[in-house]
């Protein structure tokens, strides 16, 4: 989607939805607040594995709360973030890009080699956006803005783990 404006700017900001439509500030980030949304995530799930030490079930259940998290949250924070700054999809809202971030972490193994893989498979398919993901844009307000990444992120997810079948 592209950042059209779409109303004129809330000189209010709600604190709550800009914060989780930033991800706490990843968004804010330039050059390319969509890369910094996910390098977030995937820093989110290192440093939870690294002190947690979870076992791979516990990953899986911990980065599945992340993903209802962070769509739950994140459709009506996005909505939000997008009304008040006058702005279809406002680049730097990325609560999308963790979703979609998560979504390709799923499976993964806590190794920072798939958390690599992931990385670089969600972003070329959150910036590509193949069929049917770009028409997923089209969806009201911050549905639209949160589930084109989440299905980019189902197309990582599936490309990361046959990567780790072949290697």
């Amino acid at each position: 989607m592209s950042e059209s404006v779409v109303g004129p700017a809330s000189p209010n900001k709600t604190f709550w939805a800009w914060t989780i439509a930033t991800f706490f500030g990843a968004g804010l980030g330039k050059p390319g607040p969509g890369t910094w949304g996910s390098v977030a995530a995937v820093l989110f799930w290192e440093i939870y594995g690294a002190i947690a030490h979870p076992s791979p079930r516990a990953m899986l259940v911990a980065v599945g709360v992340g993903i209802l998290l962070s769509v739950a949250l994140g459709v009506p924070a996005a909505t939000r973030v997008a009304r008040e700054s006058g702005r279809k999809d406002p680049s730097f809202v990325v609560i999308d890009e963790v979703a979609g971030q998560w979504v390709a972490l799923l499976w993964s193994p806590f190794h920072l080699r798939d958390a690599l893989i992931a990385l670089v498979l969600f972003r070329l398919f959150d910036i590509t956006k193949p069929f049917p993901v770009r028409r997923l844009e089209g969806l009201p307000e911050g549905w639209g803005i949160v589930f084109d990444d989440v299905a980019a992120g189902l197309y990582a997810l599936c490309v990361a783990s046959l990567i780790r079948v072949w290697i």
